[in-house]
């Protein structure tokens, strides 16, 4: 009998990436056994915001991230909103929930098409039957995808434009809605924004109407849609998927939240709130908690509710290996993403895939793609809803004392920001944002984050050069870095 082979290896940085990544893996015969997720980048947003003026965190906070500041400014705004007692006007909502969906859907066109495509016309996929045609279509910088896309995405992002006057770091963003109001000829600019992204997902992406592919109740009719649109740029992801099985690689906790997305009344959300732990659960909010005992942090001995947290740093801190913490949810690691909000808002193909196959790369994929298609029928309807002559933004004034929590769902998955106010001033400020959830290190248990998990059993050579398989499952959750260590 031969001895088995253990390797650990460093994998990073990894490209096409937001931000700064290593992961290090230990490798079994052909297998990941255990892995260590880094996220090698201090950043330190929360500590600037202490002792700032509590609307100044509208400034702040966007510049987190240059992808998804539309997110930051959101979440901002609601916990300033909730501080000051206030709520948005119903346009407000309306202009609100478009500039988020809108950054949000150019979230997932560009990461299907510039991030996660491209893996498959890597070279060692040279042999198969498929690779010329795929290489084609999806390789990096020289693929017909990229240029049919990125025009496509261009003129969408010109919704945010013409409803929050720039992207990113916009400031029209505010508590009470949006300070900028459309005129009548606006609004038909905008539908036709909406109406010729529409056209690209129709012609391009899915070669089917976005009705259609709400259509999709089951894996059977999943299967029949996509032999049919075989040739569609979805269509040859499932096929990509079922050739190289990708619903058996990169399976997490099986757990999973969603702050509840786009809302389109007080309290209500077009996609549910919740948690799915093997079944639907109401969200409660109180259970979160962040652990820091293997993250380079000090001042906290256990973990924490956000409200309470603290983030210092301590490079020299024992047992740690990365800046991110460690949030769980009643204790329970969590997975969060599009996954996670169409199962949770239960969604027939989503939870059907999810009973099948749990958390995978490509259950991930099929997520974000659905959204695509879920969500712009929406926005040409909030976009027509838009009223003329009717309030854009309610005016609220900040207490001395006060505290405020804003819960949104941003591209990659759930965006929490919890804020103290004392004698009028940031008494503190803490962010968990979607990578932190999905990139977390262990906790104090020394139970592996969402990723950390998701890696164990991945098929890889013991020397770690083959790394195309942990390049699927990393690019499966979209990881934004430079969100994950505020």
């Amino acid at each position: 009998m031969s001895e088995s082979k253990t390797t650990r290896r460093l994998l990073g940085p990894f490209n096409r990436v937001e931000g700064d990544l290593e992961v290090e893996v230990e490798v079994n015969d052909g297998q990941v056994s255990s892995a260590w997720v880094n996220s090698p980048l201090y950043r330190g947003f929360e500590n600037i915001l202490v002792g700032k003026d509590p609307i100044d965190a509208l400034v702040y906070t966007p510049r987190i991230c240059g992808i998804c500041s539309v997110s930051q400014s959101v979440a901002a705004a609601r916990a300033l909103a909730m501080a000051q007692g206030i709520d948005y006007t119903p346009n407000g909502r309306l202009a609100t929930n478009l500039i988020l969906a809108c950054e949000n859907m150019a979230d997932h066109i560009s990461h299907f098409y510039l991030f996660f495509m491209p893996d498959f016309a890597r070279g060692q996929y040279a042999e198969q039957t498929w690779y010329k045609k795929v290489s084609e279509r999806f390789k990096a910088q020289q693929g017909t995808a990229a240029r049919d896309m990125l025009p496509a995405r261009s003129e969408f992002m010109h919704l945010t434009g013409l409803l929050a006057g720039k992207w990113p770091h916009s400031l029209a963003l505010q508590p009470g809605g949006t300070t900028r109001a459309l005129e009548p000829r606006e609004r038909i600019t905008v539908l036709g924004k909406i109406h010729s992204f529409r056209r690209f997902l129709e012609n391009t992406l899915f070669g089917d109407k976005l009705e259609a592919v709400n259509a999709i109740d089951s894996i059977e009719a999943l299967k029949r849609w996509a032999s049919e649109h075989a040739d569609s740029d979805f269509g040859q992801f499932l096929m990509l998927a079922d050739e190289l099985q990708l619903a058996t690689l990169g399976r997490s906790t099986d757990h999973f939240l969603s702050y509840g997305a786009y809302e389109v009344d007080e309290g209500q959300h077009l996609f549910n709130s919740g948690t799915w732990l093997q079944q639907h659960h109401p969200l409660q909010a109180d259970a979160i908690t962040e652990d820091i005992s293997h993250s380079w942090m000090h001042a906290q001995r256990i973990p924490r509710h956000p409200y309470q947290g603290s983030t210092e740093p301590d490079a020299e801190a024992p047992d740690a290996y990365s800046w991110c913490k460690a949030p769980r949810y009643d204790g329970q690691v969590v997975e969060v993403g599009a996954l996670a909000r169409q199962i949770i808002d239960a969604n027939p193909l989503a939870v059907a895939l999810a009973q099948q196959s749990g958390g995978n790369v490509q259950n991930r994929v099929i997520g974000r793609l659905l959204e695509l298609a879920q969500l712009i029928p929406h926005m040409e309807h909030w976009a027509q809803a838009l009223k003329s002559g009717e309030a854009y933004c309610h005016q609220g004034s900040t207490p001395k004392e006060g505290q405020g929590m804003g819960l949104v769902e941003a591209a990659r998955g759930s965006l929490g920001h919890w804020l103290r106010i004392k004698r009028g001033r940031i008494i503190n400020y803490q962010i968990i944002a979607p990578t932190t959830w999905n990139f977390s290190p262990r906790d104090e248990n020394g139970v592996p984050g969402a990723l950390e998990q998701a890696l164990v059993n991945t098929p890889v050579s013991d020397d770690g050069k083959d790394s195309a398989n942990i390049q699927h499952v990393v690019r499966s959750f979209d990881p934004c870095m430079v969100c994950t260590v505020h």
